[in-house]
């Protein structure tokens, strides 16, 4: 092993180790706020998170500029200029104009149900979010992996550490809960100092205008797929009708338990990157290469039936013991949602093939196939709330999956 190596394995392994610790508390958190709150009130609250979460998927892209940027300026000895803090700003002028939309009363009566200052707190954490991954970017683009992977297990912490002063000090609410989970994000301030270093603001490069034009479209695409993922609860309450807010909350502490899976595609889906480049290099690999595309769709097919059987015979137990018992959900419902969540898996990994390709738009035409199935499954299918929720969550990677796979063996052959 050369000494090369050694580093970059340890500073997998760092980064690796932070993401799962992350992941795991935010988990925690979900459930503990479950159990601190009412289910009609655990729905509006996961809805918020949903949101505050969306958005911040949808602001990661920046996290992938800035680290670009702050790579090129690193291999000549230099420091990011003006155009890290031009897609910031264009980062923000998102967050702000999504915020006006959600203000605006008839939307925001179904998102928040009477909630409306919620819309504020959004707010605050997209904006605090498209600052920290700004910082994030700037960091790893450096190579500055130790205060990276601090901020990536700060963020949660914070929340975690607000959380359990609002549960010693007796004041655990909506308002409350909502608050301590938009101040994580915010955790970005510690770490201002080492990412201020990175960046001079005298130096120009690229305008506004070639900024703004990249930014929104890594954003678009960015935000597509986040509405059927960690933003799917803030869909929900707003396309499809409304209801029981108690089985709706039921049907969301579901969800948080049947995304397990989604946990794990993050690695995997940074190895498929190169996986695709070695073996589109030559003929032998890239007949490989559609063979397991074809054997890869077909095993997960049989794993999210599988994983829909168990999800049917114990996916309400599993829902009680962790959230508690006034949390009912049927077993078809976590099914669906079992189903949906293994799926997605390969639905990004298969992206991720496009992305390696360096077809971005067919990336953009399938997570558009995907949210405008989901959201038209929500606004006209018959039935209720979470009838409609769970067909349509099952339904959008379906469709999702075929697209995709058509895209993806089109260009192996």
């Amino acid at each position: 092993m050369t000494t090369a190596t050694k580093p970059q394995n340890g500073t997998a392994g760092k980064l690796g180790l932070s993401l799962l610790v992350s992941m795991g508390l935010g988990y925690v958190l979900t459930v503990a706020c479950a159990r601190l709150l009412q289910p009609a009130d655990y729905a509006v609250f996961i809805t918020f998170w949903g949101l505050v979460m969306g958005l911040g998927s949808t602001l990661s892209p920046l996290e992938q500029e800035l680290s670009r940027q702050s790579a090129v300026a690193a291999l000549t000895g230099g420091r990011a200029g003006k155009p890290a803090l031009r897609a910031i700003g264009v980062g923000i002028a998102a967050v702000v104009a999504f915020s006006v939309v959600i203000l605006l009363p008839p939307i925001n009566n179904r998102l928040f149900s009477g909630h409306w200052a919620l819309a504020l707190i959004v707010l605050a954490g997209g904006v605090a979010f498209a600052c920290q991954f700004g910082v994030r970017g700037l960091l790893i683009g450096q190579h500055q992996v130790r205060p990276f992977a601090g901020l990536v297990v700060a963020e949660p912490a914070v929340r975690a550490l607000l959380l359990g002063l609002v549960v010693v000090t007796a004041v655990s609410g909506l308002w409350t809960l909502s608050i301590a989970v938009a101040a994580g994000s915010f955790a970005w301030l510690l770490f201002l100092r080492p990412a201020r270093r990175l960046v001079d603001v005298h130096l120009d490069g690229e305008s506004w205008p070639v900024i703004t034009r990249r930014m929104l479209v890594l954003l678009l695409g960015a935000a597509l797929t986040a509405s059927v993922i960690t933003g799917y609860p803030a869909l929900v309450g707003l396309l499809a009708p409304g209801g029981d807010k108690a089985k709706t909350g039921g049907l969301f502490a579901a969800l948080v338990v049947a995304r397990i899976p989604l946990t794990l595609i993050g690695p995997v889906q940074s190895l498929a990157v190169p996986f695709v480049v070695r073996l589109s290099a030559t003929d032998a690999g890239k007949h490989k290469l559609r063979r397991v595309l074809v054997l890869g769709t077909a095993g997960a097919l049989v794993v999210a039936a599988a994983g829909a059987l168990v999800g049917d015979l114990v996916g309400p137990w599993a829902v009680a013991l962790l959230n508690g018992s006034k949390y009912q959900v049927a077993g078809w419902a976590v099914a669906g949602l079992v189903w949906s969540s293994v799926l997605l898996v390969p639905m990004q990994l298969l992206t991720a093939v496009l992305v390696a390709r360096t077809q971005a738009n067919r990336v953009l035409v399938t997570w558009a196939v995907v949210t405008v199935t989901a959201s038209a499954i929500l606004l006209f299918f018959p039935g209720d709330t979470v009838s409609r929720a769970v067909i349509a969550l099952a339904a959008a990677p379906v469709a999702g999956l075929v697209v995709v796979l058509a895209f993806v063996l089109e260009r192996s052959r």
